[in-house]
């Protein structure tokens, strides 16, 4: 089983199931979103439908970037071949 997953997410073959599944999968979440009681929110960004998805999205997508950045630009990453 556990080889059937890793050939689904490694094999380039897959990437159009992939995706859709990724879709889907966000789509659940922001519909599940509006399932969720609203009358104790405390800020008003809390009471919006879908803000919680939007912003956890939107935080993965800002942290993907940044240490993109660190890594290439901020001199952290080196070459394989480093230490020989």
């Amino acid at each position: 089983m556990i080889k059937r997953v890793v050939d689904f997410f490694g094999d380039g073959q897959y990437a159009n199931q992939r995706r859709r599944l990724f879709y889907l999968l966000l789509v659940l979440i922001v519909i599940a979103d509006f399932l969720v009681s609203r009358e104790h929110a405390e800020y008003l960004w809390d009471r919006l439908p879908g803000w919680s998805a939007v912003y956890g999205f939107g935080s993965c997508v800002l942290l993907i970037f940044f240490s993109k950045f660190l890594g290439h630009r901020g001199g952290l990453m080196r070459r394989e071949d480093y230490y020989d």
